[in-house]
């Protein structure tokens, strides 16, 4: 009688890590949702500030200070954590007010589209290959946008926004030679100075809703951590597992706000947004049975 194949227990670390980033990142619009009455811009200040202070922390616990030094050593090199800084905070911020002004459907829609664009930026800017099952899926989700327009008479402006900005983060964030914990820390510290400059002078306005109360003061120190630790562990599944593995566990953080947005914030769903999230589904459905086809062909990251 043959003996069941071992567990690989590195695989299985790797997906544990995976289902946390995604999880955790479903739940985002639940976190942001208790900022009532604060400004999306100013959440975003926040974000970015108490990003930078806990990395700072968290890279000091971990003695990981040493490809942060090489990178800021080079600042001719920092052109591309420069656009990624700004497209991820552009990202952020545009998500933020998806949650406060009841549109988490639009986001977890962007977020859906998000490996299609990352298909045609592939074309569009890498020149890669296009294989046929992949491009009937952007078909179907370019018609799916079509329709909605058409019908309609409005773009979803958001769910592309959100689409193409990380989409565009992803093709940039490829090119620069930082892990996920150094990068953000870069990308953020970037970022910090205009940030600070912001708080600064909202502060100075009398429009800051910092240090008014505790609860929303820890709330926004709290972004900062909320931000990093689902990146911490989508680099450790990064690290075990392989690119089509990561790419059918992706679907679950658009899955969880989708069902939020539904059920807890109770977001209208009408016949034609229904019927263009079941287009953009089948295209998906037929993306992902690419990938999996080409998996052969694609390496393990460790």
């Amino acid at each position: 009688m043959l003996s069941p194949p071992a567990r690989d227990p590195q695989a299985i670390k790797g997906v544990t890590f995976g289902l946390a980033a995604y999880i955790m990142w479903g739940c985002f619009p639940l976190f942001f949702a208790l900022f009532d009455g604060i400004p999306a811009f100013e959440i975003l200040i926040h974000r970015i500030v108490w990003s930078c202070v806990f990395l700072v922390v968290l890279i000091t616990m971990l003695s990981r200070w040493s490809p942060v030094i090489t990178a800021l050593s080079q600042p001719r090199r920092l052109g591309r954590v420069l656009i990624c800084a700004v497209l991820i905070g552009f990202n952020w911020g545009l998500y933020i007010y998806a949650v406060e002004s009841n549109q988490v459907l639009q986001a977890s829609l962007g977020y859906f589209l998000t490996p299609l664009v990352n298909v045609a930026l592939g074309v569009l800017v890498l020149r890669e290959v296009m294989a046929r099952l992949q491009l009937v899926a952007l078909g179907l989700a370019g018609l799916a946008i079509a329709i909605q327009f058409a019908l309609l008479g409005e773009l979803p402006w958001i769910s592309l926004m959100l689409a193409l900005s990380f989409g565009s983060y992803g093709l940039f964030r490829k090119q620069v030679p930082l892990d996920g914990l150094s990068g953000l820390f870069v990308e953020t510290l970037l970022l910090f100075p205009l940030a600070l400059l912001a708080l600064t002078w909202l502060s100075w306005q009398g429009n800051s809703h910092f240090m008014i109360d505790v609860p929303t003061s820890v709330l926004l120190a709290v972004s900062g951590v909320i931000t990093a630790l689902p990146l911490m562990a989508f680099a450790g599944a990064a690290r075990r597992l392989r690119l089509s593995t990561l790419g059918f566990l992706m679907y679950i953080n658009p899955t969880i706000q989708f069902l939020i947005a539904l059920t807890i914030f109770g977001e209208p769903l009408g016949t034609i947004q229904l019927a263009t999230f079941i287009m953009i589904w089948f295209g998906l459905a037929l993306y992902s049975w690419s990938s999996w086809q080409s998996r052969p062909h694609q390496a393990a990251i460790r």
